[in-house]
């Protein structure tokens, strides 16, 4: 069968099997993801995941780097690129002398490629926003029965499932010589579900005589837009050195959506809340540069802001005037600003070899992130991350042709207080990058 025909059907099948799951898998299975809009999802490709996420200096036609739509005018007229990634991950959660474990799969992305214009690149794809999933539960002596002067246990259930995603459209121009800017518009919707059940034991018998049972739900559906501009300037240094400056503004703006807040005792009592715009994006800037040497070597590092600490979120709060004594509103307080740095490195030793291992894209990297969440007024974990891998080329000698990209992803989340969690996650990364040259026109004698 011919090569773009098999690509095409293991594309197919890829589909098939992945993409009506991604409403459903996570990706993530954290207590982190219970905050906010759930845990913020790697928006990286392939290519550049396995170099520590850098993308703002990134700039090839040949590779879809969604980060910075700059980076799409770079396209040439002859190919349609399609992109595909999903991850597989382990991870490991302490807290203590307590242990768990837990096994997640992932869709991370579906992008293409492709010029509408000399100097004029589009790209749309699917990338997913933010992951929620966990379910984790708690102990804890609270008083003493007064009658039978057993100690009373409140037991407390935390369960939550959903997520964010984004459809976007994007596209980048070079309006003159080593200069170009883009911009994404993208549509993002999802649901969050989060769960609280409390109950009260004695003996580790369930007492529902004189302690009543509570489950509080937690759901919001969320549909808005999302939109980040970015522009990129080439360097020239010599004929061997090329320097390239990126960066993006993500535009912040509130959700207008509704959060909702029902809580219902063993008795069937019920008390319900509504708060209206709960959530918020954050304003983001990114900046990066990367120093290509050749074909042969890249190096780049990335820096990024972010103001969460701007953005309002759905909180329960007391009041002596309400009804049952507390609010459901949105409030600020729960996020503080975070940013983030990332360094990396690709090495190719050499693109049109007949060797196969010197045309293999060795990649390397290394990425830092602050803490973004307050946790019951605690600092939230703080990012830091390693990450390796190949890109290696299934096509016969063109640098341009089809990948696969493999890679391994190390992340740990510190916690800054023995009350929260501490959390090491081991990713492996597997990415298709489609490249043919579908626009070429043939000539026959």
């Amino acid at each position: 069968m011919n090569l773009k025909y098999s690509l095409l059907a293991a594309i197919t099948a890829m589909l098939f099997t992945y993409f009506p799951a991604a409403a459903q898998t996570n990706g993530s299975n954290t207590p982190y993801s219970r905050f906010g809009m759930g845990l913020q999802s790697d928006q990286s490709q392939g290519f550049n995941r396995s170099m520590g996420g850098v993308a703002q200096g990134l700039r090839d036609g040949a590779r879809v780097n969604k980060q910075n739509p700059a980076s799409y005018s770079a396209t040439d007229s002859l190919t349609f690129i399609f992109d595909i990634g999903m991850g597989l991950q382990r991870s490991l959660m302490t807290q203590g002398d307590n242990r768990q474990s837990a096994n997640n799969t992932s869709l991370d992305y579906v992008n293409t490629l492709f010029r509408l214009w000399p100097k004029l690149g589009m790209s749309i794809g699917f990338v997913p926003y933010s992951t929620i999933g966990y379910t984790f539960s708690q102990e804890r002596s609270v008083v003493t029965d007064p009658l039978s002067y057993e100690a009373v246990t409140q037991n407390l259930t935390y369960y939550g499932d959903g997520g964010l995603h984004e459809i976007y459209m994007g596209v980048g121009w070079s309006p003159f010589k080593n200069f170009s800017f883009g911009v994404n518009i993208g549509y993002l919707w999802g649901n969050i579900n989060n769960t609280l059940s409390q109950t009260f034991s004695e003996n580790g018998v369930l007492n529902t005589n004189y302690y009543s049972s509570l489950t509080t739900k937690y759901t919001a559906k969320l549909r808005t837009w999302k939109s980040e501009v970015g522009l990129q300037l080439q360097l020239p240094l010599n004929k061997d050195n090329e320097l390239t400056i990126g960066a993006t503004v993500g535009i912040g703006h509130k959700i207008p959506s509704d959060a909702n807040m029902l809580r219902t005792s063993l008795s069937g009592d019920t008390i319900s809340r509504t708060t209206d715009h709960a959530f918020q994006l954050p304003m983001t800037y990114s900046a990066g540069v990367a120093w290509k040497h050749k074909k042969i070597l890249t190096v780049a590092a990335d820096f990024a802001f972010e103001q969460w600490a701007n953005c309002v979120t759905p909180q329960v709060v007391n009041n002596v005037n309400s009804a049952n004594g507390t609010d459901y509103i949105a409030a600020k307080g729960a996020y503080s600003n975070r940013f983030r740095l990332n360094g990396g490195a690709e090495y190719v030793p050499d693109r049109y070899s007949r060797s196969y291992l010197k045309r293999i894209n060795y990649r390397a990297g290394l990425y830092y992130a602050s803490p973004n969440l307050i946790i019951n007024g605690l600092t939230g974990p703080r990012e830091f991350g390693l990450t390796a891998g190949l890109g290696l080329p299934i096509s016969n000698g063109w640098n341009h042709g089809p990948y696969v990209n493999i890679g391994v992803q190390w992340t740990h989340r510190g916690a800054s207080s023995a009350e929260l969690i501490t959390e090491n996650v081991l990713r492996i990364n597997i990415g298709l990058t489609f490249n043919e040259s579908w626009f070429m026109k043939w000539r026959f004698k």
